[in-house]
């Protein structure tokens, strides 16, 4: 009989913690989350390998202008896939809304050593 009190006691406490109030937010609803613009420059670890992610939005375009340059080694001209990857993959985690990723727009440009390319949010 001790050991079933407490238990009884607690019952009315979890179901008050689960039923819904009018109060509650749901994070999910509402206004679409907007791009964010401002420029940025992270350390990327991708592949074993460090590089730097340097990005600016072009208004005019309405894509970010980026740049993927290695760290510890210069990137090569063969490396296009993995600037591109780092490319979209950084987009969609610091200035996409959720769920969305980096897009490619037009191809990407390899000069000295950093990939230039164009991408947006979708």
């Amino acid at each position: 009989m001790k050991l079933t009190a407490p238990v009884l006691l607690c019952v009315p406490v979890l179901l008050a913690a689960c039923s819904s109030k009018p109060g509650n937010i749901d994070i999910n609803s509402g206004s679409a989350r907007s791009v964010q613009t401002q420029s940025r420059s992270e350390p990327i670890f991708y592949n074993g390998k460090h590089y730097a992610l340097n990005y600016t939005y072009n208004d005019a375009m309405k894509a970010f202008d980026m740049k993927v340059s290695g760290t510890t080694s210069p990137m090569k001209s063969d490396a296009q896939k993995d600037a591109v990857n780092i490319a979209s993959s950084s987009l969609g985690y610091f200035a996409c809304p959720d769920g969305q990723r980096g897009r490619l727009v037009g191809a990407p440009k390899f000069k000295g050593g950093v990939w230039a390319l164009q991408a947006r949010c979708g």
